[in-house]
């Protein structure tokens, strides 16, 4: 039973005997065998021993998505290092905040990336690694090095709130989340997957995925046209994307044979599964945080009229029921999640005070969002606990006013927050409607509306709302 990531990787030489050969992952255009990634990884982690790094050293990992990128994961986990991934909607600056904190001891790099040893200071007569499928190492086996309790990833939050916080993941943390993700992937299809951890799992299972052929952090930038294409070209079944993504597949005829969309990292809302719905699309929207992925997870072919009605009348947005092997609470009305894929701290611990509760023996995460449980065990968001606005007639949850104000004619989104101590909603759309914006929320309890041209979102997905960015844009 594999009990590390070198572990599970190392599966890739008997998928690739068992399948003889079969497509691991579709690369911008290119087919690339499980035999073939396997030992492409078995190279690269003989390489990482040759050049003198050791278990528990620290590699900064700076590569594009692609095939080179999974080869050197699994060839750092063999070789038992630790991976550092930068947060990569931050540019160069994550990859400075990611030195600074880390001091890794080598650089994994392609391309013009290798270049950034000669301009960072923390790097700087380091080794620079990457992995050749070319290269002429042995291709003998993994070494799975590790222990579970080992550090096989440190990734970065997003940095809305301040400076990317260092989130250590252990082997067991990764095989916990794995076996958490997984079964929301059965079956044996084509994937095309915007989310590395989903390729992992994928590859562990033997199944082909289509990797995204765009930047990860503009996926704004990808049109209808040029999405279905991809998904037609690969024979793609399913697509795991975020909702800024599905916003841009539901605008395009449904391509190939693609039948069902995978969806999280934003809020998914009834308006978008409908739209995919209408192209004859299933939808699952999967909720979680960088800190607990998965939390939640709903097919949205057992949401009902009744749970639409629910969503835009103020009860919240629908998330699913909890995972399996996850304990969830809400103290007032704050979730929170503890569980062996939930983390249980930062890299620097004096980040823990805010977001970790030690109970009896539990670490209790606090995901900052608000959010009820229903009779029978679903979980219902009301957005972040930090945007909920008290008044005089009651209390405003940000997801129950913003659903609510989205039903609205000519509203493309609407963002609740607060301007001067006072809560404001303010509104992407036609400011041709403003007058009867501006009832419809008085009837909500929001006196104070603000057209926007464009609403900020996040930079790693485009596709929940920056309310920190938005505080600045109105004047908090």
């Amino acid at each position: 039973m594999a009990r590390t990531m070198a572990d599970l990787i190392s599966t890739f030489r008997a998928v690739a005997e068992a399948k003889a050969g079969a497509t691991a992952l579709i690369d911008n255009g290119r087919a690339v065998s499980f035999e073939a990634l396997w030992a492409q990884a078995a190279r690269f982690s003989a390489d990482c021993r040759a050049r003198g790094l050791r278990r528990g050293d620290r590699v900064l990992l700076a590569m594009p998505i692609g095939a080179d990128l999974f080869a050197a994961l699994a060839g750092a986990w063999g070789a038992g290092l630790t991976v550092v991934f930068p947060e990569p909607a931050m540019g160069f600056a994550g990859l400075r905040h990611a030195v600074a904190v880390t001091e890794p001891k080598a650089l994994i790099a392609t391309g013009a990336y290798r270049f950034i040893a000669l301009l960072q200071r923390g790097l700087r007569g380091k080794p620079v690694l990457w992995p050749d499928a070319l290269g002429k190492g042995s291709n003998t086996g993994l070494l799975g090095a590790a222990d579970p309790t080992d550090i096989a990833l440190i990734s970065f939050t997003s940095g809305a709130t301040g400076a990317p916080k260092a989130i250590p993941r252990s082997h067991a943390f990764l095989m916990a989340q794995n076996a958490a993700v997984a079964p929301v992937l059965e079956g044996d299809a084509v994937d095309l997957v915007a989310f590395p951890v989903f390729t992992l799992i994928n590859l562990a299972a033997g199944r082909c995925s289509v990797l995204p052929n765009w930047r990860l952090s503009r996926p704004d930038r990808v049109t209808p046209d040029a999405l279905a294409a991809l998904i037609k070209s690969s024979g793609a079944a399913r697509a795991l994307l975020p909702p800024a993504l599905c916003a841009t597949l539901a605008k395009a005829n449904r391509p190939g044979d693609l039948h069902t969309v995978f969806t999280g990292g934003g809020p998914v809302k009834p308006s978008l599964v409908a739209d995919l719905q209408a192209r004859g699309l299933r939808v699952v929207s999967v909720y979680g945080s960088t800190e607990a992925e998965p939390i939640a997870e709903l097919d949205w072919s057992t949401v009902t009229d009744a749970d639409i009605s629910q969503m835009v009348s103020g009860g919240g947005l629908l998330a699913g029921k909890p995972v399996d092997g996850l304990q969830l609470r809400l103290n007032e009305a704050e979730i929170e999640v503890a569980g062996a894929h939930v983390n249980p701290g930062y890299l620097d611990p004096a980040h823990d005070a805010t977001t970790k509760r030690h109970e009896a023996g539990v670490i209790w995460h606090r995901t900052g969002d608000a959010g009820r449980l229903d009779e029978t065990g679903r979980l219902w968001l009301f957005g972040r606990a930090a945007e909920v606005q008290t008044t005089e007639s009651g209390t405003l949850y940000p997801f129950a006013i913003e659903l609510a104000a989205e039903a609205w004619p000519g509203v493309a989104r609407a963002a609740l927050t607060a301007r001067k101590g006072k809560p404001v909603l303010a509104i992407e759309g036609d400011p041709g409607a403003l007058l009867a914006w501006r009832d419809a929320a008085a009837a909500l309890g929001v006196a104070e509306i603000m057209h926007l041209a464009a609403i900020p979102m996040d930079r790693r997905h485009r596709s929940k709302v920056d309310y920190t960015a938005l505080a600045s844009t109105i004047g908090s």
